[in-house]
C-alpha cells in the first residue's frame, strides 16, 4: 500500500481503527522530511498490512497545534487507536524497519492494561 494523505476531517477516523497507523507529519520546506519520505514511502509499499499516513502539517496547522508538534518530521505509530509511538526527526531506513517491527510485536493486551493503569493513576491525583 502506498502512503495516503490525511488531513483534519480524515485524522481521527484514520488513526482510531483496528491495526497499525504510522503518521509522518511534515512539510513541503522541510529539509529532512524531504530526506525520510523516500524511506516512508518504501515501507508502506513493503508492509501492505499497516497504513501509512502523511500529514501536511503546513495545510493542517490547526490539528498539528492540537497533536502539539514541536518539530518535523514527527512520526507516530497507534496501534488499535492507541499511539503507541511519537519521535520528532528522521529515522534511517534500518530504524525505521526495527520500529514498524516492533509496533506489530507489540502485546496489545499488555499495551491496554497499562494504559488502563495510567489512567487510573492520573484520576486519582485529580
Amino acid at each position: 500500500m502506498a502512503t495516503i494523505d490525511i488531513t483534519e476531517d480524515t485524522f481521527e477516523q484514520t488513526v482510531t481503527g483496528e491495526g497499525i497507523v504510522f503518521v509522518d507529519a511534515w512539510a513541503e520546506w522541510c529539509g529532512p522530511c524531504k530526506q525520510f519520505a523516500p524511506t516512508y514511502e518504501k515501507a508502506s509499499e513493503q508492509h501492505s498490512d499497516a497504513t501509512f499516513a502523511k500529514l501536511d502539517t503546513e495545510a493542517n496547522e490547526q490539528l498539528a497545534a492540537a497533536l502539539q508538534i514541536q518539530a518535523i518530521p514527527t512520526l507516530m505509530a497507534f496501534r488499535d487507536g492507541i499511539l503507541v509511538y511519537r519521535e520528532a526527526g528522521a529515522l534511517p531506513p534500518a530504524a525505521f524497519e526495527d520500529l514498524i517491527g516492533q509496533v506489530k510485536g507489540l502485546d496489545m493486551d499488555d499495551v491496554r492494561k497499562q494504559v488502563a493503569e495510567q489512567n487510573a493513576a492520573q484520576e486519582e491525583q485529580n
